[in-house]
């Protein structure tokens, strides 16, 4: 598919065009790049909360 009209798909859904792979040929993929964003940010936070932070004591 051109690119121009990748694009204008992309516009009508009001999604963002986001490039995936830089082989040939070129892989793009139509999402909402700011929610992607969102959840990838809090699915490192909880990573982050979920790691033992224990101490022992002797």
């Amino acid at each position: 598919m051109p690119l121009r009209d990748a694009l204008e798909a992309a516009q009508e859904v009001e999604l963002d065009l986001v490039q995936i792979s830089d082989s040939d040929p070129i892989v793009c993929k139509v999402m909402d790049y700011g929610k992607y964003l969102y959840e990838k940010k809090k699915e490192a936070n909880a990573q982050k909360k979920s790691k033992c932070r224990c101490r022992s004591r002797k």
